[in-house]
């Protein structure tokens, strides 16, 4: 192995193809999530629960142009820090919308970490009761500390286990897909029983509204990659292939789940299960096979943990390594080259938080609090960029330009509106509070808006 010069420090690794990155998006995206959050659907929208997975399919999409559009451009560790920075000003307003969103990522970063050890520790209770209130925490925890162990090594070493773990959760999508379409008997319909006509209405309705806050929740990861844009080869293509490749691959394999889900058990059943793929299983093969789904479940689970804490940990690291945040964070593990000390925070942070909350409220807090300043600030910052340094040479330009921008951002805002009035104040609380931060540290530092 060739020495490290001594003089420098160790920089990021390009070691990711598009196998790996895709892989890693999507069990980013799948996790646990669609599995605790189908029957909440269904409660919502009774037998029309595909059409929340579709919006939320559709929103992916759209928001994927942006993500794509951004990452190809600007490939570097931390996705959103760098876009929010370089869209509204490195000196200026730029500063303050970064440093926020780094500033939600302490947060919300471990709350999906946790939202998903919940879930973990919930589906774990199918093989082992847990009838004690601290049986599923102490699972929850165990969780988050081996994730941390298992991160912590060379980034070419995780895309290799990256793909590993995706294959176990293709191969449980699949069971399960199958298990459907050769054991189905009840009708499951894909568009509302009177059509297209029926489609527009239930797209304004409240039910659709909190049923697409938890179906988006199962498409979010798809821009993972972006984050570690800083450790992809050829990222001018691989990023944009890689989201799209994320999201149509999932979206089908969502969609073919809740209705194989939905042939064999009712909707009106299924809406109060809260193991419904061991339900499933269990149904069609018996409970020894219903053990060994739940199992993979877990697999599964596991995997996007994996790589949500991986992505989510370049970020802290990107910002402190531009010195507009804790220095501490900057710091690279001298041998294994990955930001060894961002990793051990968010993950110790998400360990925490998995043994304090409840898997509802953690889905909703994450979504309240990332929408205003990821989703949103991000697309109206590739507008910004787009009229200050035009399209030439974009490695990738999303089609229909601007449609998909003013299409994310309306359904980003009503999706943050339909979080309810307890979760909207916790977000922008959040962002309050990272403002305060901020001008603290700006003063302290005397840069923008207090240079002297």
């Amino acid at each position: 192995m060739p020495q490290l010069d001594s003089a420098k420090p160790p920089t990021l690794r390009r070691d990711l193809g598009l196998v790996q990155a895709t892989a890693l998006n999507m069990i980013d995206m799948v996790g646990i999530g669609p599995f605790v959050v189908l029957p909440l659907v269904m409660h919502l929208m009774g037998p029309y629960f595909l059409l929340a997975w579709m919006v939320g399919a559709a929103l992916a999409v759209v928001d994927g142009m942006v993500w794509a559009e951004l990452g190809a451009a600007y490939p570097e560790a931390g996705g959103s820090y760098r876009f929010l920075k370089l869209a509204y000003g490195e000196a200026k307003w730029g500063r303050l919308m970064s440093f926020l969103y780094v500033w939600q990522t302490l947060v919300q970063a471990p709350l999906v970490v946790a939202s998903g050890a919940i879930g973990f520790a919930q589906y774990f209770g199918y093989l082992v009761p847990l009838t004690e209130w601290w049986q599923p925490k102490l699972v929850s925890g165990v969780v988050v500390l081996l994730l941390i162990a298992l991160l912590y090594r060379r980034i070419d070493d995780i895309g290799r286990l990256g793909v590993l773990l995706w294959v176990g959760v293709l191969c449980l999508m699949g069971w399960l897909i199958f298990g459907g379409i050769t054991h189905s008997t009840h009708e499951v319909a894909w568009l509302p029983v009177g059509g297209i006509s029926d489609v527009p209405g239930l797209l304004f309705s409240v039910a659709l509204g909190q049923a697409a806050v938890k179906t988006i929740y199962s498409y979010l990861g798809y821009y993972n990659v972006c984050h570690l844009g800083g450790e992809i080869r050829n990222p001018e293509r691989v990023i944009p292939r890689s989201i799209f490749l994320s999201i149509l691959g999932i979206a089908a394999l969502y969609l073919l789940l809740n209705w194989s889900v939905g042939t064999v058990i009712p909707w009106q059943q299924a809406q109060h299960s809260e193991f419904i793929v061991s339900t499933f299983v269990e149904t069609i093969y018996g409970s020894t096979a219903a053990k060994l789904a739940t199992a993979l479940v877990l697999w599964v689970a596991f995997a996007s943990l994996f790589a949500v804490l991986l992505g989510y940990s370049r970020i802290p690291y990107a910002a402190a390594a531009d010195g507009e945040f804790l220095p501490v964070f900057a710091k690279v593990h001298p041998t294994k080259q990955f930001p060894h000390v961002s990793l051990l925070i968010l993950g110790g942070v998400g360990f925490v938080f998995s043994l304090l909350f409840r898997l509802g409220e953690v889905i909703t807090a994450i979504l309240a609090m990332r929408i205003l300043i990821q989703f949103v600030g991000q697309a109206v910052g590739l507008v910004v960029l787009r009229r200050r340094r035009g399209t030439t040479g974009l490695p990738f330009r999303m089609p229909l330009y601007p449609l998909p921008v003013i299409i994310a951002v309306a359904v980003w805002l009503l999706i943050f509106w339909s979080t309810g009035p307890a979760f909207m104040l916790s977000g922008l609380t959040v962002i309050g509070a990272g403002v305060v931060v901020f001008l603290l540290w700006s003063r302290k530092l005397e840069r923008w808006p207090f240079e002297k």
